[in-house]
């Protein structure tokens, strides 16, 4: 049966061809003011202004919502770290009396105190732990979201997070896109030989994850301390071999060399991307990657640097907006608050950062041609919010004004 939701006040539809949005594009929305969106089988059947939806002939049988306020397409978030057994409450009080990033991966901290957690930690559990969150997402708009694995770095552990992964999606509605994040650090046992751990995770674990479908993506952390461009790109082009896309955690503390060794091997997205310059966005732009910034963490840190977003907009390069929710750096799921730190600390206008986390957002996870726009043809994935106007979205922050949430057609979040 099909169903109207109707009473719109403001509609987003980013109506426009399928690509990633880029430079005077991100701004164009599509408003309409007045809508309905119809729905039948998952996808959308019609958008757009309320009287003409409702010429429709699916509309005089549809069940019909009221919604009001403002929808847009569900927001795609394509950079999480949602897997994880444990908050890291000793890193926020280590980084709130002034210890640093370094500092706190020195005592244990950082991406190697999950090791142990994760590692001990049953798959049922585990999977089980993930869907909990991904409600919380779901609350907040969200609609589909990537999820890395990257705590366990040992084989049995990166597939179990992949495995877990797998498991939630038969227990919550939001959409989960794996990915293989096994170079993300090197483990304790590695005794800091970054070289050898990446050959074991190049020999053992991502054939393996590739071979079971696990992952959709591979990811590689390149920075100081971790792994070198040279490594990157010759591991990110293997993974392409065996059929995962490639990404890469790039120019997050400096500048290295990481993002121009993604593009090198096609990364679909550079994610971070705080301290690219001029021949790192030509780079991104000549490859046609997407830089995926995640300006929570940066606010989540107390950092006064902030990704370059109006420099990647003006050379034409297509921005993302993502969470990055994460135990250590940004333990942040709401999509909402993200928008406003990119108005706020990028100075991305209102309308570009819900492109940003919408249409780019699906096209940073190659599925742009699907969802992150409310057209016809595409899947019926929508976020309803109180509000008259959509810029206050970002004016508005710390808390959640999603009324409702509707994943392939289906209410799965309904403001009580």
């Amino acid at each position: 049966m099909a169903t109207l939701f109707t009473g719109i006040k403001q509609l987003l539809t980013f109506a426009g061809d399928l690509s990633p949005r880029a430079g005077a594009a991100m701004r164009e929305t599509g408003l309409v003011k007045n809508a309905a969106v119809l729905v039948e089988g998952g996808v959308i059947e019609a958008a757009g202004p309320r009287a003409a939806v409702a010429r429709h002939r699916l509309a005089k049988k549809a069940r019909v919502v009221e919604t009001g306020g403002i929808c847009l397409p569900g927001f795609v978030d394509s950079h999480t770290h949602m897997v994880f057994a444990e908050p890291r409450l000793k890193d926020f009080s280590m980084r709130t009396a002034g210890a640093t990033y370094q500092q706190i991966k020195a005592a244990g901290g950082g991406i190697i105190s999950s090791i142990g957690a994760v590692r001990g930690q049953a798959l049922k559990p585990m999977a089980a732990q993930l869907a909990r969150r991904a409600a919380r997402f779901l609350e907040c708009g969200t609609t589909t979201a990537e999820v890395k694995s990257g705590y366990g770095l040992s084989l049995d552990s990166e597939l179990k997070m992949l495995r877990a992964v797998r498991d939630a999606k038969k227990l919550t509605p939001l959409e989960l896109l794996p990915t293989l994040l096994a170079a993300h650090s090197v483990p304790p046992e590695f005794n800091g030989d970054a070289r050898k751990y990446l050959d074991y995770v190049t020999a053992e674990i991502l054939p393996k994850a590739a071979a079971e479908k696990l992952a959709v993506f591979a990811d590689i952390f390149c920075e100081k301390g971790y792994f070198t461009p040279e490594q990157t790109t010759a591991y990110l082009k293997e993974a392409a071999r065996l059929g995962l896309r490639p990404k890469v955690h790039s120019e997050q503390l400096s500048n290295y060399g990481g993002t121009r060794a993604g593009a090198a091997a096609g990364a679909v997205s550079a994610d971070h991307a705080d301290h690219v310059y001029a021949e790192d966005i030509a780079a991104m732009r000549d490859a046609g990657t997407i830089a995926a910034l995640l300006p929570a963490s940066n606010y989540y840190l107390g950092l006064n640097k902030f990704p370059p977003a109006r420099e990647l907009i003006a050379e034409g390069v297509p921005v993302a907006l993502a969470t990055d929710f994460n135990p250590g750096t940004c333990p942040c799921w709401n999509m909402q608050f993200v928008l406003s730190v990119a108005c706020t600390h990028c100075a991305m206008t209102p309308e570009e950062a819900l492109c940003a986390a919408t249409v780019n957002g699906a096209w940073a996870l190659g599925i742009g041609d699907r969802c992150g726009a409310v057209i016809p043809g595409l899947q019926a994935d929508l976020a309803f919010f109180d509000a008259d106007d959509y810029r206050e979205l970002a004016y508005y922050f710390g808390g959640n004004q999603c009324s409702l949430t509707v994943k392939k057609g289906r209410i799965v979040h309904a403001k009580k």
